[in-house]
């Protein structure tokens, strides 16, 4: 597994990897750390708001910021990148707003972004459903001759993500099967946080999952997840052979899920408390800090700043949510099928004989 940053922040030499940090400043690192701590803030506030009933539901990304910062700033303006439901820090770096997020969780869209505003697709709630679109796309790239060129700016890749439970879905395998058959220009970007909702990872696969990309083709790739200047580093290295028209690659960061899968979920009820106590020792945040600390990267000030930062996105958030209307579900009945469809059309009207169901009858009952 590559490692440059210890759980402890101690910086490691790597003999290959140290080349693509070379380039990276001071303000570079230090945006890093922002996107990661605001971020951070962020998902305290849509946990919260959903607590409140103000959200459907949210899905944590807590202990998961390295893995995504660290591969979404490696990504050219000109990369797609397709999420699933969980990549709230790699929203923040292609520009989405947070309080767009917030659209979807408050069932008022069915995004809340443009993806072509910022090469950023919208959120998938189904597992493992964007992998073949994700590939698709790369495959389209790849026709359009945007791969190989001799000007950087000239070629495109995709950056597709996904999730420890969802690399044991069909459409994961088909897409990588299609992605090594036609040397597709995409990164798989497996997030392995240890859990799928209540499934251990040993439980899904016996071998690292990195080790499947060999099985296809091309070449997989396990990192620390926690440390985001190793996941930079080989996230770079990847999208550098995808971009030059050498095909696929897979990245395991080895990561955790420090809350639960989503606001509908109970971890303590199949993790242990050591298991948790354990993790929360690598966390990203805390390692990053005592690194950017030590090398005089960054000082009381620019925390203080950081966490001012946070806590304003997370008021804007906040007023933004609460701003939303909140419409019935006649439009989500009438977006299901193109025409009138008879059982959604029962569907809707059993909805609506339970919604008035609490009407208030005018003498104290409903």
């Amino acid at each position: 597994m590559v490692q440059l940053l210890d759980e402890q922040g101690h910086r490691h030499p790597h003999p290959f990897f140290d080349a693509y940090l070379a380039d990276i400043t001071a303000d570079e690192l230090r945006t890093f750390y922002r996107d990661m701590a605001v971020t951070r803030r962020f998902d305290d506030e849509g946990t919260a708001l959903q607590r409140q009933g103000q959200l459907a539901l949210w899905v944590p990304s807590r202990g998961q910021e390295a893995a995504q910062v660290g591969s979404g700033r490696a990504a050219a303006p000109q990369d797609y990148i397709v999420p699933t439901y969980r990549e709230h820090a790699v929203a923040r770096t292609r520009g989405v707003d947070f309080a767009d997020i917030m659209k979807l969780f408050r069932g008022v869209s069915n995004s809340g972004w443009d993806p072509r505003e910022h090469n950023f697709h919208v959120y998938t709630l189904v597992l493992a459903a964007q992998v073949p679109h994700a590939v698709g796309y790369a495959m389209g790239i790849a026709r359009d001759g945007a791969v190989g060129n001799e000007d950087p700016a000239r070629n495109e890749a995709v950056l597709g993500y996904f999730g420890d439970g969802a690399s044991t879905e069909g459409e994961v395998h088909e897409g990588m099967v299609f992605a090594s058959s036609f040397t597709a220009p995409i990164v798989f970007f497996c997030q392995n946080n240890q859990w799928a909702i209540s499934v251990p990872s040993a439980v899904q696969s016996r071998v690292p999952l990195s080790r499947r990309a060999a099985g296809y083709g091309f070449p997989g790739i396990r990192v620390d997840g926690n440390d985001i200047l190793a996941v930079h580093a080989v996230t770079r290295w990847a999208l550098e052979r995808a971009h030059a028209g050498s095909g696929p690659a897979l990245i395991e960061a080895f990561t955790y899920r420090l809350g639960a899968h989503t606001t509908a979920d109970d971890p303590t009820k199949y993790r242990a408390a050591s298991e948790e106590a354990e993790w929360a020792g690598k966390d990203p945040l805390t390692r990053f800090e005592a690194w950017l600390r030590a090398e005089g990267i960054a000082d009381d000030a620019f925390f203080a700043d950081v966490a001012a930062e946070g806590d304003a996105v997370a008021a804007h958030v906040r007023e933004a949510t609460l701003a939303l209307s909140l419409s019935g579900l006649d439009t989500s009945f009438a977006n299901v099928y193109g025409q009138p469809h008879p059982l959604v059309d029962e569907e809707r009207r059993w909805h609506e004989q339970y919604e008035a169901s609490f009407d208030d009858a005018g003498d104290g009952t409903h």
